[in-house]
This record gives C-alpha cells, structure tokens and sequence, in this order.
C-alpha cells in the first residue's frame, strides 16, 4: 500500500506548487518510504508515497495512459489485475508496468466509474483528466483503506491522511464538536464527518467526481441483506465458504515480497493462517501480541496454533508502559479520538513485522462482523427472547452467558444485570435495538464534556448526525442481519478498519491484507441463512464448520474472546507519564475547553488511587487523554517535517514532461 495526496483548482486560480506536494507527502511518509511521485499542471497536483509490494522496479507513480491524458495515483492493492489485464490488452490497450495500478487506469479509460465494480480489492485511488480536467476520487467497498478531503478557496484537497491536508496553510484546524459527540457514542465518527471540522472522508463504496465547478460523490456498492435466492443444504453453503476463503486468501499472497500473517489464537486468523500452509507453497512467518497482563493474553492459543502449523512464530511482548508509552504517537497516526487503547499494542505489533523485514501480513478482520462473531449479536438475540416473556424469571439467566471476557461480569447479580437490559427491551421495532445498550453505556461519557462543547454540539448537529443512516429496506432484513448493518457501518469501517487497521499497520509501513473482507465473502455472507451465523448463542457456527477440518479441536470450538488491552494502567502504572500528568491537569483541560476540570480531575485521582474503574470510565479516561493529545498535536503544536527532498527517489511529472530526482518542466 501506499499513501496519496493532491490538489485541483475546482473553482478559481490558485497556484499549485510542486513544494506544497512535496511537504503534504514528506507528512506520509510512513505509509510509503520507498519511492515519491509528483504530477503537476496549472489545474491540478497529485502525489504518491509507495511501499512497494508489486513490479518493485516498475512500478513507480503516478502512471500515465498511453496518450498522458489520464494520471493515476493509487494506494492499495488489486487482487485480481492478473485476470484483469489479458481482457484490456484484447482490447488495444498497451502497458508500460506489471503493476495493478496501471490495469486500473486502463480499466477507467475503458469503462469510466463502472470500472469499480470489476475489483476485487482494497483501494484509494485519484485520476486525473488533464484534457476534460476532470478529477475522479474513489473508496474500496468496506473502507479498508482511508480518504479525506476538504475544499478550501474553490480548491479540493485531498490525502490518504488529514495531517497531510492541513499541511496547506489555508485549511484551518479545528476540533469539531459534533464529531467528538459521535466518537462519545458510536466509538468513531458517522461517515462523512472527522474529528476535524471542514475535512470530511470520503464514504466506503463511494466515488467523488469533482469537474466544471462542481463536486459530486456517488455511491457505486451498497451493503445489501436479505433472505437466500434459493434453498440449499447446510453443507452446500459450508463447502461454498471454504473454496471462498481459499481464493479470496491465495489471492491475497499476490507479492513480490514475503507475505506474513497474524495469529491472535482465535479462530479467524487461525483459519487464514491454515489455508496458506494447506494450500500455497509460500513460506510463512506468523506475529502475535502477548499481554503481561494475564486477562487479556491469548499467547497460549497462539502458541498452540503456531505449533500445529509449523510456523516460524514472532511474539511482541506487550506490558501497561509500553502501551502508555506509545499512546502519543499511535493518536498522531489514529488522527482521532478513541475510547480504547487496542490500536497501540497492533503498532508495537507492525514495528514487530517491519524489524523482521516483512512488509505484509494478512489478517482475519471482518469474520465477526459478517459471520456474527461478537457477543453484542448474542446479547441482542436474548434481549428479543426475553422480550417474549418479560416477567420470565429464567429468561434474564441468559445474560450471565454475555461478555465472558468481562471480569467479574458472569458473577453479577441477575437483578442489576436483568435492570441494566430492560431498558428499551419492549421497544424491539426500534432500528437500533441491537446497538442501544452499547451506545446508552458510551454517552455517559459525554457527562465530561464541557458545557461550551455540549451547547456548540447542539447548535450544529442536524438530526442524521445523530443517529446512523438506515436504508430503506432496512426494516425488511432478519433482527441479526440488521445488527449487522449497524455494526460494520459505524464500528467496522469508522473505527476497527482505521484506528486499529490501517493507521496502526501503515504507521510502520506494513500493508494489512483482508480475506474475509473480499466482496465475494461479504456478499456471500450477507445472502446466509442467520442461524448458519448465530446458531443458538454459538457465534460464527458456519465458519467453525469451515475450520474444524484445518485447526485443532482447542482453536475451532473456542468462544469468542474479542481483542482488547489495558486502559487505566497502561497510564498510571510504575513509569510516571508526564505527559499524562500534564494533559490531565486542570490547567490544560481548562485551556483546551472540551471538557470539565473538576469532573477530569476526580477521575484523574481515582485512576491514580488504584481502584479499578467502570467499563465507562476507562472508557472516558482513555477518550479524554486522546482528545488532549490531538489537540496537542495537531492544533497547538502542529510541526512540518522538511519537504521530500532531492536525496529521496522521486519521479516528478510536469504537464507531458517526465524526470526523476528533480523536477524539470517541458
């Protein structure tokens, strides 16, 4: 993968310099250290930062159509260019690389936007159109991969990462509050917003078409449910997934690099792990995280998995200071709040796998949300069930079997598990029932914020930035395929895929490959029956039946424990933080003004007394530090590294004229 920036003048004149691209792209260059490229003409600027994974010595961008009318800029990868390319050549088109980049290009001259929908893959891609001057922006299906822009003086600006879109000095940097409202609700932002007023993303499965003084952003995808086309026997869909997962997997090890693989020790990334020992001949090296603390490790099971398949295994060992010790630097990559420290033991994690000389690793992100792998599916399905017979003294039991990976939760009293679960529990029509518990428990964390905020929240938010967007043949679907929907549109793609997926991993310049999230296995999912997903409270039951026949009993019949690290003692531990001491400090939470002092400083003090804080303060804890953090770094102390320079590899392109280390214009 790589990372892109550009500018285009959709209205007005404004000047466009090689040296601005330069510093947007000297802000990213962790996402591609390997090569810099530079398109430049008097309407439009585009810049390219590559890791290179494919046609390592041909590859360079931006690429260019056989008449240099078209530019292209891209960062991700296309599994099936290889099947792709044989069709455009038949059909005159002539290529200068054996990269995937230039099979898209091709692609777009032949079929303009459509040409979406023949990738498989993971991508954020910019092409301009020097003779219609035109600029087509677009997103993978799922938003694997991210893209923001902002419009500024007429200008369109864009980056794979913000901080490399208020590098030009005419955007300003703002916190937005209804944003912070969001990330105090739903954990991330509601698509299109970002933390940062005036920058918006560009939504998954979406394409921006900016042209003639105009902006326009379609949707080419949709996620879409509903009941199969046709009845077919359990072990039909069983034997459908499994030759799904093996080609959406053997396609991902497409490289001219090595090609690693996490192991948690759960049964994902197990089962991705066992399909390239089974089936491919390529070498393989696995990477886990193992946790000093003992409720969270999982390095058993990993330790398990790696045995049965012979891996050469790679563990980062990862205790409460080293997560409190990376924390600035994963929320200058995350370039938002979160409300979880999960992101910084992945970026200790991708250090891991770039000192071991690998550049990619695949990974088993989105099994959960497609299959229904979390217990926030289960606890839906009970709520439903109770619901039948509210005043059943049996039905609440049930709950007891929720949230395993929750200390103490399994032991609490039916009458406060029962109380906190009846809320809402007849109301089973409402379209986010599922979800409702979750983002009841997240609000109260909004109780720190400070008055000024919540007063600017109120007089901003319009009604859809307060509720998720449901389509309209939403209200058809199945209970679970509705939970679903709302989990992989507000959680999957606006925090899981981004703060723990993409920015963790590209922080270090590893590229994160995603079999279950092939467009074949996520439609496949989204036409399953719901019990061959959820059968009774056993989650993902089609998958165990996949894995049982290429991983051990231990690994396949194992519940659910969903990824999660230390919070409050990852801050206030043994290795004193002063930034932690400083951010958290009256003075600055005051200066700031996003939150409440007094109510900042008693939980400040309980944290430091030891006391083990509620799922909603750690929560609040670790949302407030990383909202002082970005504010820190971004708006007060934002700081420009030099521009990429002459000692770096750049092809810079200026109208028709190509050079390389330098720019020179014909």
């Amino acid at each position: 993968m790589c990372g892109i920036v550009g500018i285009v003048n959709v209205q007005g004149d404004h000047p466009i310099t090689e040296e601005m691209l330069r510093q947007m792209l000297a802000l990213i260059r962790h996402r591609g250290p390997d090569q810099f490229g530079i398109y430049l003409d008097d309407r439009a600027g585009l810049g390219n930062a590559r890791l290179s994974i494919i046609d390592l010595s041909g590859g360079q961008q931006p690429i260019a159509s056989e008449d240099e009318g078209l530019w292209i800029v891209f960062n991700g990868e296309i599994f099936n260019y290889v099947e792709l390319r044989p069709d455009l050549e038949a059909r005159g088109h002539r290529f200068t690389t054996n990269t995937d980049t230039e099979v898209i290009l091709h692609l777009y001259e032949e079929y303009g936007p459509a040409c979406l929908s023949h990738l498989n893959g993971q991508f954020a891609i910019a092409i301009w159109d020097a003779h219609e001057q035109t600029l087509f922006l677009a997103r993978d299906r799922v938003g694997i991969l991210p893209l923001f822009y902002t419009i500024v003086d007429g200008t369109l600006i864009f980056a794979s990462e913000i901080k490399a879109i208020i590098a030009d000095p005419r955007v300003q940097r703002a916190i937005d509050p209804v944003a912070l409202e969001q990330i105090f609700t739903f954990w991330g932002t509601l698509s299109p917003r970002t933390i940062f007023r005036g920058i918006v993303d560009l939504p998954p499965g979406h394409y921006l078409i900016a042209r003639r003084g105009r902006i326009d952003v379609q949707p080419y995808w949709r996620l879409e449910f509903g009941a199969p086309t046709e009845a077919r026997r359990e072990e039909e869909y069983v034997e459908e997934l499994r030759d799904l997962l093996i080609d959406a997997t053997t396609i991902r090890l497409r490289a001219d690099v090595p090609v690693g693989a996490y192991l948690s020790g759960g049964l994902d990334s197990s089962t991705v792990a066992a399909i390239v020992r089974q089936y491919a001949d390529n070498r393989l090296d696995t990477f886990s995280i193992a946790f000093s603390d003992p409720e969270f490790d999982e390095s058993r099971f990993q330790r398990q998995m790696a045995q049965c398949l012979g891996t050469n295994h790679q563990v980062a060992y990862v205790t409460h200071a080293d997560i409190g010790r990376v924390f600035p630097e994963v929320i200058w990559h995350t370039e938002t709040p979160i409300l979880r420290t999960s992101p910084a033991p992945l970026f200790i994690l991708s250090q891991l796998v770039r000192d071991h000389s690998y550049r990619v690793v695949l990974t088993g992100e989105g099994a959960d949300e497609f299959l229904a792998g979390y217990d926030i599916f289960k606890e839906a399905k009970v709520r439903r069930f109770w619901a039948r017979q509210p005043s059943s003294r049996l039905r609440p039991l049930l709950l007891r079997r929720l949230y395993p990976w929750i200390a103490g939760f399994a032991g609490k009293n039916v009458a406060y598990l029962a109380a906190f679960f009846s809320e809402g529990l007849m109301d089973t029509t409402a379209p986010d029932y599922s979800h409702r518990p979750r983002w009841r428990t997240t609000s109260r964390t909004r109780r720190f914020f400070s008055d000024d905020v919540r007063q600017a929240a109120d007089t901003l938010a319009q009604s859809t930035d307060r509720a998720p967007y449901y389509p309209e043949a939403f209200s058809s679907w199945d209970p679970l395929q509705q939970a679903q929907y709302l989990e992989i549109t507000t959680f999957l793609s606006q925090y899981l895929l981004s703060a723990q997926g993409d920015r963790m991993i590209m922080a270090h310049a590893v590229e994160g490959r995603f079999p279950f999230l092939d467009h074949r296995v996520i439609e496949f999912a989204s036409r399953l029956p719901p019990c061959l997903k959820l059968r009774g409270l056993t989650e993902k039951y089609i998958l165990r039946r996949v894995g049982r026949a290429w991983l051990p009993d231990a690994i396949w019949q194992r519940p659910k424990q969903p990824y999660r690290a230390p919070i409050h003692r990852s801050f206030f531990n043994d290795a004193r933080l002063d930034y932690v001491q400083h951010l958290l400090s009256p003075d600055q939470v005051q200066a700031n003004g996003l939150f409440k002092p007094t109510a900042v400083a008693h939980l400040k003090e309980k944290a430091q007394s030891g006391v083990r804080l509620s799922e909603t303060e750690d929560m609040a804890l670790v949302g407030i530090l990383s909202t002082q953090l970005l504010v820190e770094r971004f708006i007060h102390e934002f700081r420009l590294p030099p521009p990429i320079s002459e000692a770096d590899s750049v092809r810079v392109c200026i109208r028709n004229g190509i050079t390389v280390g330098g720019t020179y214009g014909i």
